[in-house]
């Protein structure tokens, strides 16, 4: 269960400090324009390269938070996050959206990964959160291998950089040259930084708009004891 781990993720944020960020966008609902013909989680690996792979990779992050993020958190290094949607070094650090965890660097993203999937395996979980990593390998790929590997069909990951597996080649024109056992569409979408960061930031405010408030506790209503009368003593 995904809430078993939180502790853990809450630790990580706190090590850069909570700058206020007020969110202003827009709470309707967000909708993707043009949705993927890719479901985000379809493939346990998506390596893409080439001039379109981080137009492709906004866009099924977006599809992710935005068509699944009721039942997935979408996990991405702030690097990634800044390089993909233009997010201030500091942006959303104040916030806490149950769909996306945004930990400070690629080690700090496995690290948390690691843990829950962890605690899922000894406890037996069998229904939480599916979990998506979106980030540039960074030289980890033989650790974000082992993960894979030791925690099959429980984390997808889309990667953007060198990859030692299959990898997909995507075109300015969202064109796609990958091996055929991906089963992918011959042209991916794309999303633009600018536009990503808007519908990014417009389906947080709105899932947050849909969290309920804490209840609040109600008054005790005890029955006070009433002063004794001294003259009728």
């Amino acid at each position: 269960m995904v809430a078993l781990c939180y502790p853990f993720r809450h630790r990580l944020l706190a090590v850069a400090g909570r700058p206020p960020y007020p969110v202003t966008q827009t709470t309707e609902p967000v909708r993707v324009g043009y949705r993927p013909t890719l479901d985000p989680f379809a493939a346990p690996v998506l390596a893409l390269t080439g001039s379109g792979a981080a137009p492709t990779a906004r866009i099924l992050a977006v599809a992710a938070l935005d068509e699944h993020g009721e039942n997935s958190l979408v996990v991405i290094p702030r690097p990634d996050a800044t390089a993909l949607f233009g997010l201030e070094e500091d942006e959303l650090l104040d916030e806490d959206p149950a769909a996306l965890f945004i930990p400070g660097n690629l080690d700090a993203a496995l690290a948390y990964l690691e843990t829950e999937l962890a605690i899922r395996e000894n406890t037996g979980v069998q229904q939480a959160r599916r979990l998506l990593l979106v980030a540039n390998p960074e030289g980890e790929s033989d650790r974000i291998k082992a993960l894979l590997d030791r925690h099959p069909g429980s984390v997808t990951v889309i990667l953007l950089g060198a990859w030692t597996g299959d990898q997909v080649t995507v075109d300015d024109e969202g064109m796609v040259d990958a091996p055929s056992a991906l089963h992918l569409p011959p042209r991916l979408p794309a999303l633009s930084r600018t536009e990503a960061r808007d519908r990014l930031l417009s389906i947080l405010a709105h899932q947050k708009s849909l969290q309920k408030p804490p209840p609040k506790r109600r008054p005790s209503r005890r029955p006070q004891n009433k002063p004794s009368n001294p003259l009728k003593d």
